[in-house]
């Protein structure tokens, strides 16, 4: 019998993240009486820094928020918009196909997450009664910036990784000055456990602290950015930064087994996670058992199809309307739920080719209330480019418009791609009872489908769930085939089976980075809090 790790408990506050780090960031918050949504903004700014080839300052995020008071949940929207003068003509005067991977002319969408921070904090405080400050929400932060941490393996082998010299679209970042220059040690990655300062970073956080989030998207700072891009030949402008908002706005959502399943609103694939759901809804798992061939197929199968509508249909709603009641209604889960099962083959479905570089995290605290957060730069190091003197990293989540202008994510001004983040959460009679997600683009719907079926259906743990054998489906985080991969730890006998049934099945490594650092927290009847986090990533969850 397999062993996994316990859950960690609590009966006050509860957090997790990929990074220990951040985790105790979240957890000192709450200690000191904060509130869930100020230990989120405590583990974001932390994960910043410490884990900068999946996220920082200069990417997006986005929200799921329970207020315990008035027994609601709300959303943010951090993700930016594409800049003003951001069009289909000035890609293609310059002789592209399509926008570039990296560099500036892929940092074409205003960073989002300074302003996604702003959007939860001050929703928070009327909500909830916030009172710490910035600069104490930032404190850890800006510490490790300044004085240091330990390089963790994950950090060394995508820095590694991405200093190959014959990739030069997606890779060979050592190109970048300010890159080279801030994660190269003599042109080399940092080995793990050396000590990484970023002495400019904390300089901006600090400036952040003192003076809250319209410092970053309205002031010297903002100037130093924007010039620098325009510099080294971007297209993002000051007047970019200054208009840019985030939104509170309403999450959607669907019934599953009793609960009621949240997810975040288009322009992000929540639509996908849960339109899985809605499909199993019309299927009896328990007469399928967890981990038997039945069992991934069903998922593979229901993956695809969900995928499908997504990619039809996902952009900036301002832009297309998306049939959101339909594409999720129940005839719809009902018919792919039937053909699905009349059949054991594969279907002819394929899966798209978004990568993403991503961490999720949560909390709870003692009152009940309940925060579930995902932050990413999109590519690992985003697009590699670093205004000079700033320490801030930004994201090419923009490099994922169509430069084709009859497609539904095509690039116009003003406009938020199509973005793969989104986190969940399981309410029970009003109440949140799972926080759930992970990093990893097109995994996400399919690793959060994993983690509810196991933990609803079969009764896992959170631990366990997260621990669990996964499989990914598709091209996803630097893979190179569309096929299903699977952790070896899946027996032979399954995978064969999957391939008897047509899938084409790759067997990954046991504990495999590649399905993504998932993490969770499950909250009883009683209010004993449940914390999981992945032994594939770097994280840990805790509580008091």
């Amino acid at each position: 019998m397999v062993q996994y790790r316990a859950a960690t408990m609590s009966l006050n506050g509860m957090v997790t993240s990929p990074h220990y780090l951040a985790s105790q960031a979240g957890l000192s918050i709450l200690k000191e009486g904060g509130n869930a949504i100020e230990a989120a903004i405590a583990m974001a700014s932390t994960i910043a820094v410490v884990y900068p080839h999946m996220n920082g300052i200069g990417g997006d995020n986005f929200w799921l928020i329970y207020n315990a008071k008035a027994k609601e949940v709300k959303a943010v929207n951090g993700s930016g918009r594409s800049g003003k003068k951001a069009n289909i003509g000035f890609y293609r005067s310059k002789g592209y196909d399509s926008i570039p991977a990296r560099g500036p002319l892929a940092a074409n969408t205003v960073p989002g997450a300074v302003r996604g921070w702003d959007t939860a904090y001050k929703y928070g405080q009327k909500a909830m009664g916030s009172t710490l400050s910035w600069r104490k929400l930032l404190q850890q932060a800006i510490h490790y910036a300044k004085e240091g941490f330990p390089v963790t393996p994950s950090q060394h082998h995508w820095t590694k990784v991405n200093l190959d010299e014959e990739d030069q679209n997606f890779r060979a970042l050592g190109r970048f000055e300010e890159f080279a220059r801030i994660f190269l040690k003599d042109g080399k990655p940092y080995e793990v456990g050396d000590v990484f300062i970023q002495e400019d970073l904390a300089i901006t956080l600090g400036l952040i602290a003192e003076n809250g989030a319209d410092y970053f998207y309205d002031s010297e700072l903002t100037d130093r950015m924007a010039e620098d891009l325009q510099k080294h030949g971007g297209i993002l402008t000051r007047e970019d930064f200054k208009n840019h908002t985030s939104e509170l706005v309403e999450p959607i959502s669907l019934p599953y087994r009793g609960y009621m399943a949240y997810n975040l609103p288009p322009n992000t694939q929540g639509m996908a996670s849960l339109s899985i759901l809605n499909i199993l809804n019309h299927v009896n798992l328990k007469e399928i058992g967890e981990g038997t061939a039945e069992y991934y197929h069903l998922l593979v199968e229901a993956i695809k199809y969900a995928f499908r509508d997504r990619d039809a249909y996902l952009t900036d709603p301002a832009f297309h309307d998306i049939p959101l009641r339909e594409l999720l209604s129940p005839d719809r889960g009902a018919a792919f739920a039937e053909k699905i099962m009349k059949s054991r083959h594969v279907s002819t479905l394929s899966a798209l080719d978004p990568k993403g570089d991503t961490v999720w995290f949560a909390a709870v605290d003692k009152e009940g209330n309940a925060v579930s957060c995902i932050q990413s730069i999109y590519h690992e190091f985003g697009s590699a480019f670093i205004p000079k003197g700033t320490g801030v990293l930004f994201q090419n989540r923009g490099c994922f418009f169509s430069l084709d202008e009859k497609h539904v994510n095509s690039l116009q001004p003003g406009k938020r791609s199509f973005h793969t983040l989104n986190s969940a959460m399981l309410m029970r009679d009003g109440k949140p009872v799972l926080l759930y997600g992970t990093m990893g683009g097109e995994g996400q719907p399919q690793t959060q489908s994993l983690l509810a079926t196991r933990i609803i259906d079969y009764g896992m743990n959170v631990q366990e769930a997260i621990e669990a054998p996964r499989f990914l489906y598709g091209r996803t985080w630097g893979a190179t085939s569309n096929t299903l991969k699977m952790e070896s730890r899946i027996p032979e006998k399954v995978r064969k089976e999957l391939e008897a049934f047509g899938h084409e099945v790759e067997t990954m490594e046991e504990l495999t980075e590649l399905m993504g650092h998932a993490g969770a927290i499950y909250i009883d009847e009683k209010g004993v809090k449940f914390g999981g986090a992945d032994p594939r990533g770097d994280g840990v969850a805790l509580g008091y």
